[in-house]
């Protein structure tokens, strides 16, 4: 294995990995942090209605 080999296997490394921790992070904080943010919008929203009639 020469140098070029080792730093395309490095490249293709360093891309994977930081793929899976990106999914890793969208998984456990983002996704849940959006769906919260979403349900408490809507709790908001149901209540000024309620408030309104």
């Amino acid at each position: 294995m020469d140098i070029s080999q080792f730093s395309g296997f490095l490249a293709f490394l360093f891309v994977f990995t930081a793929g899976f921790w990106l999914l890793i992070f969208l998984l456990t904080f983002v996704v849940p942090y959006w769906i919260t943010g979403t349900v408490i919008e809507n709790i908001k929203l149901k209540a000024a209605a309620k408030k309104l009639k």
